[in-house]
């Protein structure tokens, strides 16, 4: 996620580090020397004009904006269901822990609550990226609790399922009523939940032949483009088609990337300093001491 302070008008005109410029000049450049042929040889290819006018590919550019938009408004959908997601994660973590440290007898060892608490955390976020979860859960949970997690596949309802086998025994033993129990199951329902969540995101992309439309369509129209502007734009052409082509070549672009909420793309969730911002709060609510928080990158990218 690209974190920036606000900037004016006239500096955002050239930023950089967080633009997806950087990413699309090959395509750029190949528009470029496309329209310079075409100025080149007055919009002919073998000889033979192409037919091409602005009314034809305005008609072509409006049906492009609108399948473009849809293509946004479903990769933006899945970027802010992610992000509620993982918003309502903190908040349950906080009411059960909350809770934890409130309703459970006096003299209950919280440690193994906290510590499986944050390593589901951990679990899940590294489930999402496909990174390996092994040093977290390590340092939170010791090696051998650790290594026996570390041969399961779904590692976070695991954690879950521990927690809530703590809470039924403590249960059997008369340690908490009937009421307590229910309220803390069902903050765990809500972590089941982000976590259910969080793995259809993951396991349902787009569907890819949406994908495939839409980038043929994009770039045999960028093509196009300069052969139907060059009889009214002349010289003008490649500057004209370069900065159109920017628009729907980057579009495209950062729709791939939120489209993927739990890559490590720069647009995607910062799920390194989400998962930190939790275990802080979880930490602070213990009166226990607090790690640093995760730093933004030299390009203001936090993962």
């Amino acid at each position: 996620m690209i974190v920036r302070p606000g900037k004016s008008w006239f500096r955002l005109l050239f930023i950089w580090n967080g633009s997806v410029l950087q990413s699309i000049i090959p395509q750029l450049l190949f528009v470029a020397a496309v329209s310079s042929l075409a100025v080149a040889t007055h919009g002919r290819i073998l000889g033979e004009k192409i037919p091409l006018n602005t009314t034809l590919l305005t008609l072509f550019g409006l049906t492009l904006a609108i399948f473009l938009a849809f293509r946004n408004n479903a990769s933006y959908e899945r970027f802010n269901e992610a992000r509620h997601l993982w918003g309502n994660l903190l908040i349950a973590a906080r009411a059960l822990m909350s809770q934890t440290l409130r309703y459970l007898p006096s003299g209950t060892d919280r440690t193994r609550f906290i510590h499986a608490l944050i390593a589901c955390v951990y679990a899940l976020k590294h489930q999402l990226r496909g990174s390996d979860p092994g040093p977290d859960l390590r340092r939170l949970l010791g090696a051998g609790p650790a290594a026996l997690l570390l041969e399961k596949c779904y590692r976070p309802v695991a954690l879950l399922d521990d927690i809530r086998n703590g809470f039924a025994g403590m249960r059997e033993r008369g340690q908490i009523s009937d009421t307590t129990l229910w309220m803390l199951d069902a903050q765990l329902n809500e972590l089941g939940k982000v976590v259910g969540g969080c793995e259809r995101i993951a396991s349902t992309p787009i569907p890819f032949a949406y994908g495939v439309l839409l980038h043929r369509t994009i770039y045999t129209y960028c093509i196009m483009l300069p052969f139907g502007l060059v009889d009214s734009a002349d010289l003008f052409t490649p500057l004209l088609c370069v900065f159109i082509s920017y628009t729907l070549i980057a579009l495209e672009a950062i729709a791939n990337e939120i489209a993927e909420p739990f890559s490590l793309a720069p647009n995607a969730l910062a799920l390194d300093s989400m998962t930190r911002g939790i275990e802080r709060s979880v930490l602070e609510l213990c009166g226990l001491e607090l790690p640093e928080e995760v730093p933004p990158s030299y390009s203001y990218q936090l993962t």
